[in-house]
């Protein structure tokens, strides 16, 4: 991985935890989800960089990065500051699963570094995120990397 990913995931992880430990972070109801923003962007790039990986699934992947690393999506983090990440994390859950069902899931949590199961945190964020971003945002997401 790449000094600049390396950078953006520290700085990342630095602007959540002083979210997370602000009153509005501590009060959030998406907080829970919203602090494996970094791991999941993590997780995002080291599955683009593996070779087991098919075209398809990294073109899902790269939409997803470019996703997260825009300041032009749905819900703007310079608008919305850490919760801007709900959509974020949606999208990356979605991706993740959609690329666990098209190769050994294995290879996806091998690469996983984060505090909690992989499988459980992806089907959590899918089961909540039509209520974390809205209906309409969370088709767009969706229609993001369909194929």
């Amino acid at each position: 991985m790449s000094n600049m990913h390396e950078n953006y995931i520290e700085l990342l992880r630095n602007k959540i935890r002083n979210w997370l430990a602000s009153g509005v972070g501590k009060a959030n109801k998406w907080g829970k989800y919203i602090r494996y923003t970094p791991d999941l962007f993590h997780l995002l790039i080291k599955l683009s960089g593996d070779k087991s990986i098919s075209d398809s699934c990294r073109a899902k992947l790269a939409t997803s990065i470019s996703y997260f690393v825009s300041p032009y999506d749905f819900i703007p983090e310079e608008f919305w500051g850490a919760l801007g990440y709900v959509d974020d994390i949606a999208l990356a859950a979605y991706v993740l699963n959609c690329i666990m069902k098209d190769i050994d899931p294995d290879i996806v949590i091998k690469n996983w570094t984060g505090e909690t199961d992989l499988n459980d945190l992806i089907s959590d964020i899918l089961n909540v995120a039509e209520d974390m971003v809205g209906k309409k945002w969370w088709d767009k997401l969706k229609d993001l990397v369909k194929t």
